[in-house]
């Protein structure tokens, strides 16, 4: 363990005196490929005999309609946001360390039932495996969506370090996956073409890092100037791409002008957990960046039950996921489905199972018989 975190400081010393520019990509990129590789055996080594891997999380048991993690350094206030909204019981004091496992609470808006975690507090060094970095941000990665708990009157230089270590977790925060063609061939070389201009890469700078991986042969397309980082992400394949949030906590403490600064910045929500300033708007940015659908049910000759609605994700929402939601079997009997709703181009529309749904859709499944 010892000898990989010497390499990767090592690296990461050579990283920061080399001088970026065209003369030196080719080898930034190999460094970095390198280090995503020394991170990956870090997180993961190898397990001998029956020895358990080193990047498992917490055990919590998945339940609701989605999972948000709380994320952040130690008494930033995440036990006591977690209290307010959910009223689970979190231990909260004015001392680090606090929560030392992981505490699960739910909390039902606009008919979803949505899993918070509060997670142990993040220290520097987390994705190296300091204090219980490794469990808290490898339970980070089943979440749905991010909640980075910050302290206003701490500084704001607090958000790049925990950018850093979930970033070293392989977590991309509010990114999307990078958006070239990566494919693996027996022969013929490694061969690059784009659609754009490139900046960043270049054929010898790709060799170089699909070298490291010992990939002699494959076709890749760039569809967007993509960097060294993005081509490692896609051929390590583990990264994990999800919405992050914001939450700076105590604004109470601050100036109206430093509020001001805040409100411009991006993923923002300012918040008093303690004084429970604006934990509604909190809500309304977390169910805005779950983007989550609701789907009604309507069972045949009575009315659409709006109390219990089937949470879907946005990028699932189709009648066969519906169906799915539901009960697995349930497509073994499916006719037709009537919708109400703004997918419907009348109400009710008789749909197949691939009909995309909106969110509030009313659906009436009809069975074979």
């Amino acid at each position: 363990m010892s000898t990989i975190m010497q390499k990767i400081k090592e690296i990461e010393d050579e990283m920061a005196k080399t001088q970026k520019n065209k003369a030196t990509s080719h080898h930034l990129g190999l460094l970095k490929a390198k280090l995503a590789k020394l991170r990956r055996d870090l997180l993961a080594p190898p397990t001998k005999g029956a020895g358990g891997g080193a990047g498992e999380g917490f055990d919590v048991t998945k339940s609701g309609d989605s999972r948000v993690g709380l994320v952040g350094f130690p008494s930033v206030g995440k036990s006591t946001l977690l209290n307010k909204l959910t009223g689970t019981f979190s231990e909260v004091a004015s001392y680090e360390f606090t929560t030392l496992t992981c505490i699960p609470g739910v909390i039902t808006y606009r008919g979803a039932k949505i899993q918070l975690l509060d997670l142990p507090g993040i220290i520097e060094g987390a994705k190296d495996g300091k204090g219980r970095g490794r469990q808290v941000i490898s339970t980070a990665r089943t979440c749905n969506c991010i909640l980075i708990v910050l302290d206003a009157i701490k500084p704001i230089t607090h958000k790049r370090l925990i950018e850093k270590e979930l970033e070293g977790f392989g977590i991309r925060l509010n990114k999307e996956p990078p958006n070239l063609t990566f494919r693996k061939k027996d022969k013929g070389g490694i061969n690059l073409t784009s659609t754009v201009a490139v900046t960043h890469l270049d054929l010898d700078t790709v060799k170089a890092i699909c070298g490291e991986y010992r990939i002699h042969n494959a076709d890749i397309t760039l569809r967007y100037d993509a960097t060294a980082d993005d081509l490692i992400d896609v051929i390590e394949g583990s990264r994990i791409y999800m919405p992050c949030i914001y939450a700076v906590n105590k604004i109470d403490q601050i100036t109206l002008e430093e509020l001001e600064i805040l409100d411009k910045l991006p993923h923002y929500c300012p918040i008093s957990a303690h004084l429970e300033w604006n934990l509604d708007g909190l809500l309304d940015k977390i169910w805005e960046y779950l983007d989550l659908t609701r789907i009604y049910t309507k069972p045949k000759a009575m009315n659409p039950d709006y109390d219990d609605p089937v949470i879907l994700s946005s990028k699932k929402r189709t009648v066969e996921d519906f169906c799915i939601r539901i009960h697995k079997d349930m497509l073994k009997q499916f006719k037709y489905a009537l919708v109400w709703g703004s997918s419907a181009k009348h109400k009710p529309q008789r749909v197949g199972k691939e009909h995309e749904l909106e969110d509030e859709d009313v659906v009436q499944i009809v069975k074979k018989i």
